[in-house]
């Protein structure tokens, strides 16, 4: 977008050892409720920090704001650039833009709210939709801040209009609610780019 030329998709199996690691792509793991997903394996290769903040994923989305957390929580190694984020992010954002014109409001996304990397340490027990840059944490919308229940409620029920696949967690203090943001992922969505070969290794 914005006349930049399309970011470069890598396949995972082919990146370095140490990244291999890290992202741990095609490897199956599992979610909180014991359930089993596979990792995604195809990834955008954001080649700087600069390029994140200024590359628009969508017309009111760039890649620094689906991406954040890894490039200052996560291990020193994907602290660095190039930067991968699975390729389906393209897809988050596409969902993200349309929450927004339902709300008819900036969407603001939390710094740890976007992609975060298997070898997060919020991951270190279960992976979730955010390891597969599928879920969203948004702290504000316009000028109100989602840290109350009516607020939280209220752009729960908008998001999972958007359809059947959206989910966005209920307000509370248990297991799979939250209290202080709301929560939108659409599952484990694994993109494949349209010109890949699957059964190459």
């Amino acid at each position: 977008m914005n006349g930049h030329p399309p970011l470069p998709i890598r396949d995972g199996l082919h990146l370095a050892p140490e990244l291999r690691s890290l992202l741990r792509p095609g490897q199956r793991v599992r979610d909180r409720l014991g359930h089993t997903h596979t990792l995604p394996r195809y990834f955008l290769e954001i080649p700087s920090w600069e390029e994140a903040k200024s590359r628009q994923a969508t017309p009111h989305f760039t890649y620094a704001e689906l991406l954040v957390v890894d490039c200052r929580e996560a291990d020193p190694l994907l602290n660095s650039f190039p930067h991968y984020v699975p390729f389906a992010v393209q897809v988050l954002a596409q969902y993200l833009e349309r929450f927004r014109a339902a709300v008819e409001a900036p969407v603001h996304i939390a710094t740890n709210g976007g992609y975060r990397s298997p070898s997060h340490r919020y991951h270190a027990r279960h992976a979730g939709a955010h390891c597969w840059a599928c879920a969203a944490d948004i702290y504000r919308i316009g000028d109100t801040c989602l840290d109350d229940e009516k607020s939280i409620e209220r752009y729960r029920r908008i998001a999972e209009n958007l359809g059947q696949e959206v989910r966005a967690k209920p307000f509370g203090h248990g297991q799979d609610e939250t209290d202080d943001h709301l929560h939108i992922d659409i599952g484990y969505v694994i993109l494949t780019p349209g010109d890949i070969d699957e059964g190459q290794p």
